[in-house]
């Protein structure tokens, strides 16, 4: 059966970073993940380990068959078969691939957390998902999406790219 609301988040900060989350979306078109929505880019500051580039960010709406592990598995095969390597945890990047929920589902296991474990902290993450679906609710405690955004500290910049900004 195919769940039609999953939302990745697509992020680079090393090399040409919008040709990386391109090839992302292209990969993961080409293996049982149908794009059917994306956001704006958003170009973001880095969170965690602050001595590196800047981001950019992005989040799409899925369809898939994949179950949430398969599609974990998934994009670790896509983020490694474009370049990244194994590195310090928040370190640079050539791309990274995050579900950030998968339809209503509640999963909290070793491999897998859904809804991500730092959506609601994370502008970068937040700001692009709501940009494709504004009324979204946590299926933690039924919350807005868009109040724990208003809550959030706004320190971190992040912005939203316009075409003159976009390096295509």
């Amino acid at each position: 059966m195919e769940t039609e609301r999953v939302f990745l988040s697509l992020g680079a900060n090393i090399g040409d970073r919008a040709a990386n989350i391109h090839r992302a979306e292209v990969n993961l078109a080409e293996n049982k993940v149908k794009i059917v929505a994306r956001s704006a880019m958003y170009e973001t500051e880095p969170v965690e380990q602050e001595d590196q580039p800047w981001f950019l960010n992005m989040v799409i709406r899925v369809k898939t068959d994949l179950s949430p592990l398969a599609l974990l598995s998934r994009c670790k095969e896509i983020e490694f078969r474009l370049g990244r390597k194994p590195g310090p945890r928040f370190g640079p990047r050539q791309i990274d691939i995050d579900i950030l929920l998968f339809d209503n589902a509640i999963i909290n296991t070793d491999d897998l957390i859904i809804p991500h474990p730092r959506l609601t902290e994370r502008r970068f993450m937040l700001l692009p998902l709501l940009e494709i679906e504004p009324q979204l609710i946590d299926p933690r405690d039924n919350v807005a999406f868009s109040d724990k955004l208003r809550r959030l500290n706004k320190q971190k910049k992040v912005q939203k790219l316009t075409k003159e900004l976009l390096p295509y």
